[in-house]
C-alpha cells in the first residue's frame, strides 16, 4: 500500500498532461481525472501498481535490483498501458462525451487497495459516479500473445483465508495416550476439509481449499502443545462464498471435540468474486474484434480461480475485467505463470493495451451519452424506455 517510488515514477510519466490529480491518503494511490467535452458522465480505467515478494530469476536485462521484490504479475505493464491511454485520450479529448477517471492502485496483492480507493472516493472523482469501469491484466502464459480474453458473469474467484490453531497437551512421543496430540487432530482437519468440499458443495459451483502452511513441533519424539495451519479458499458464487466459511470452521471444531483438544478456527473473507456485467463483457469483445480483428479475441470458457480486488469496483458499478496474453513463448501453455520468479512478458502488447483502454473509454462514454439522450427523448414523448 506504500509505494512512494512507484507513485513518483507514475506522476513523472503523467507530467505535462492536463489532468486533475489526487493522491491517496491511506495509500500511495493516484487518481487522475481527464475532462472531456461532455458533462455529468464518466468512465473509469484501472491499473494496479504493486510488485510481489518474489526473488526474480527471469534473466531479463531490466530485472529487479531489489532482493525479494519482482513485478512478477506484470503490474508495471498495467501502469505503462494506462499512462499510454492517458496520453492518447489527452490527444483525443474532443471525442470524449464525458470524463475519464484513471485509477492507479497500490495494494492489489492481498491488501485490498481497491477497497481503500473506493472509500476515498475514486468512483466519484469526476463528480458523478462512473457509469462504467474497465481493468486489464497481462498474462505471461496460457493465452497467445496479443490475444484478449474475458467472459460475462463470474470471471475470477472470491478469496478467503482460513486460520486454524489446535491446542492440545504436550508429552512424550512414546506415550501419546498421556497427552492430547494436536498434530493428529490438525491433520484430520486438513483432510476432512477436502471431503467437505466434495460432499457439501455442488460440483458445478466449485470450491477450492488449499492449505499452504502447517506448523507444529520441535523434535520427532515430542508431542507439541499446539499445531497450526492456514489455507486459502476460492469460490465462484456469492451463495457459496457465504456458506463455506462457517462450514469450514464447524468441521475443525467438530474434529477438535472428537480428539479432546481445543481449536481456534477463523475464516476471513478477502475479495469477492470478480463478476463482469455480461453487456460490458460483450462490449469489450466487440471493440477488440473491430479494432484488431476477430482472431485477437478469445472467449474465456471457464472462470479463473485467482482473485482480484477490481471485484470491489465491479460490485459498485457495471463494467468488465479482461486479460491479454503477453507470453514471450511460442507455446504459452508451457511458459512460467504470473507470480513465477521466471515469468517474462512481451512489452509489445503495451501498444494494444493502451489503444484498447482508449477506445473502451471513448466508446463507453458515447454509449452512456446515447442512452441518456434516448431516455430524455422517451420522457419528452411520454414513451417509457426499456428497463435495464
Amino acid at each position: 500500500m506504500d509505494l512512494p517510488r512507484t507513485q513518483e515514477a507514475v506522476l513523472a510519466a503523467l507530467e505535462g498532461l492536463d489532468l486533475e490529480l489526487t493522491l491517496g491518503e491511506r495509500l500511495t494511490s493516484i487518481t487522475g481525472v481527464l475532462r472531456g467535452r461532455g458533462a455529468g458522465r464518466a468512465v473509469l480505467l484501472r491499473a494496479d501498481m504493486d510488485a510481489l515478494p518474489v526473488q526474480e530469476r527471469s534473466g531479463v536485462e531490466f530485472s529487479s535490483q531489489i532482493d525479494g521484490v519482482m513485478h512478477a504479475c506484470g503490474h508495471d505493464m498495467h501502469m505503462a498501458m494506462l499512462v499510454g491511454a492517458a496520453r492518447l485520450l489527452s490527444e483525443r479529448r474532443d471525442e470524449l462525451d464525458g470524463d475519464v477517471v484513471l485509477m492507479f492502485q497500490p495494494g492489489e496483492e492481498g491488501w485490498d487497495g481497491a477497497g481503500a480507493m473506493i472509500e476515498e472516493g475514486v468512483l466519484a472523482a469526476a463528480g458523478p459516479t462512473v457509469g462504467a469501469a474497465y481493468g486489464m491484466h497481462v498474462l505471461s502464459n496460457s493465452v497467445p500473445r496479443d490475444v484478449f480474453t474475458t467472459r460475462g458473469g463470474t470471471m475470477m474467484a472470491s478469496s478467503g483465508r482460513l486460520t486454524v490453531t489446535v491446542h492440545g497437551r504436550g508429552g512424550h512421543g512414546s506415550a501419546p495416550h498421556q497427552g492430547r496430540d494436536p498434530i493428529v487432530a490438525a491433520a484430520e482437519m486438513i483432510t476432512s476439509l477436502q471431503a467437505m468440499v466434495t460432499r457439501r458443495f455442488d460440483v458445478f459451483d466449485p470450491v477450492v481449499i488449499t492449505v499452504g502452511t502447517v506448523h507444529a513441533g520441535t523434535r520427532n519424539n515430542i508431542i507439541p502443545e499446539t499445531a497450526s495451519f492456514e489455507g486459502t479458499v476460492r469460490t465462484f458464487s456469492t451463495a457459496t462464498a457465504d456458506l463455506v466459511g462457517p462450514l469450514a470452521v464447524a468441521v475443525c471444531e467438530g474434529i477438535a471435540i472428537a480428539h479432546g483438544v481445543e481449536v481456534e478456527a477463523q475464516y476471513v473473507s478477502e475479495y469477492p468474486a470478480t463478476i463482469n456485467d455480461p453487456v460490458h463483457a460483450g462490449f469489450v469483445a466487440d471493440v477488440v474484434s473491430e479494432l484488431f480483428g476477430e482472431e485477437r479475441y478469445r472467449p474465456m470458457v471457464v472462470p479463473q480461480p485467482g482473485s482480484e480486488d477490481f471485484s470491489r469496483v465491479l460490485q459498485a458499478v457495471p463494467g468488465s475485467y479482461l486479460m491479454v496474453g503477453a507470453s514471450l513463448s511460442e507455446d504459452p501453455e508451457q511458459a512460467p505463470a504470473n507470480h513465477s520468479p521466471l515469468a517474462t512478458f512481451d512489452d509489445g502488447v503495451l501498444i494494444s493495451g493502451a489503444v484498447l483502454h482508449t477506445e473502451l473509454a471513448i466508446r463507453a462514454l458515447g454509449t452512456l451519452a446515447g442512452a441518456e439522450t434516448a431516455a430524455a427523448t422517451a420522457a419528452t414523448s411520454g414513451t417509457a424506455g426499456p428497463s435495464h
